[in-house]
């Protein structure tokens, strides 16, 4: 009976740590094997604005530098920064969870799945702060995520987390003026890590 019970426990012990395992975030933008692997600029310019935005890599900690300044001028006021094409599946995940670093100044997630507006692709987009100063991290639900095309919004429109093809940042805050933003890593999470980690920075 000790014996069956022992090797009980143990395939008991093999199936959690597969649950945990299963549980794990996948990275897709960062250190170790990411999904995104180039980024573009994408500013007002297709439109006539003035905006220009740039990215580098921060040469001392690797982390993604997107920068530039934002104009009003020419009905303008956008620059966004645009993986390359992907093709993942994320429907076992919950939402995206991004470190960054920046200006105090408001941002979007920025997404591409199947979704269609007159043949043209839809972006699923969510605000958040990227934090004067100061590395924080953001847990963005793929439930919170609203479609729009060039700023026509689209409630109607559907995200679907199997058929991710794109990833970005936007910024459109509607105010002038140079930016700066850095993005550590973007990574897809199973739940909201960032209030574990807020109820431990002020234990």
């Amino acid at each position: 009976m000790t014996i069956i019970f022992k090797i009980y426990a143990f395939l008991l012990s093999l199936s959690c740590l597969d649950l945990i395992g299963s549980e794990k975030d996948i990275i897709l933008y960062g250190a170790n094997n990411p999904q995104i692997t180039a980024w573009q600029i994408v500013d007002d310019g297709v439109m006539g604005g003035l905006s220009k935005g740039n990215f580098k890599s921060d040469k001392k900690n690797g982390s993604l530098i997107f920068a530039g300044n934002l104009s009003l001028e020419n009905n303008g006021g956008f620059s966004s920064i645009r993986s390359n094409s992907l093709l993942i599946d994320l429907s076992d995940f919950k939402g995206i969870r991004i470190k960054t670093r920046g200006d105090g100044r408001k941002y979007k997630i920025r997404l591409e799945s199947d979704a269609r507006y007159r043949l043209r692709t839809v972006s699923f987009q969510h605000e958040f702060t990227a934090t004067k100063g100061e590395w924080s991290q953001v847990f963005i639900p793929f439930d919170k995520l609203k479609a729009s095309w060039r700023g026509l919004q689209l409630p109607k429109k559907k995200f679907n987390p199997k058929k991710i093809q794109k990833i970005g940042i936007i910024i459109a805050d509607k105010k002038e003026g140079p930016f700066r933003m850095e993005l550590d890593w973007i990574k897809a999470s199973h739940k909201d890590t960032t209030k574990e980690l807020t109820s431990v920075k002020r234990d």
